[in-house]
């Protein structure tokens, strides 16, 4: 029975692009939780905090992601060998200082980002409405994430942009 309106083939570049982002999300969450893990300083609460919200954001997506390419008709990847085969997330060493770890942790948002950006690019190739929607939804609750652990990165008499434009 074919539940989509869609042929496999065309699916294929989606499930591939997701499958990617399967991966990239699977290193970045255990990059979170060893930061959860290991973050020491005069931070630690603020940052312990941080790290297990993303990670637990990350394991959601996780099984959201794995789950849409099984509504796709495809097998979703499963085994550590292939995510760290996969992924443009590094590990890196597990033993950093606090504005390390959150550094790091925007880059990676970077990378996630891009490759959101080719999923929705695919996506909206074939009009899969399904996975657009996921994804976009990702896109924004990760630019809000970025934004914040960027504001913890600045100084606390810094500013952001003016509009100099009125309406």
């Amino acid at each position: 029975m074919s539940y989509l309106n869609m042929k496999d083939e065309k699916l294929l570049p989606v499930v591939v692009a997701l499958n990617k982002l399967l991966a990239d999300y699977h290193i970045y969450y255990q990059k979170l939780r060893s930061n959860h893990w290991n973050v020491l300083g005069k931070n630690f609460f603020d940052l312990h905090i941080k790290f297990e919200e993303l990670y637990t954001d990350a394991q959601v997506k996780i099984d959201e992601i794995a789950e849409r390419i099984l509504t796709l008709r495809y097998h979703p990847m499963s085994t550590l060998s292939d995510y760290l085969q996969t992924s443009s997330i590094t590990e890196k060493d597990n033993l950093k200082t606090d504005v390390d770890m959150v550094n790091e942790t925007l880059n990676d948002h970077k990378i996630l980002l891009e490759q959101m950006n080719k999923v929705i690019e695919v996506s909206d190739s074939i009009s899969d409405e399904g996975t657009i929607d996921l994804i976009g939804a990702y896109i924004r609750e990760l630019e809000k994430a970025s934004w914040m652990l960027n504001a913890w990165t600045k100084s606390t008499n810094g500013s952001l942009k003016r509009s100099t434009q009125e309406i």
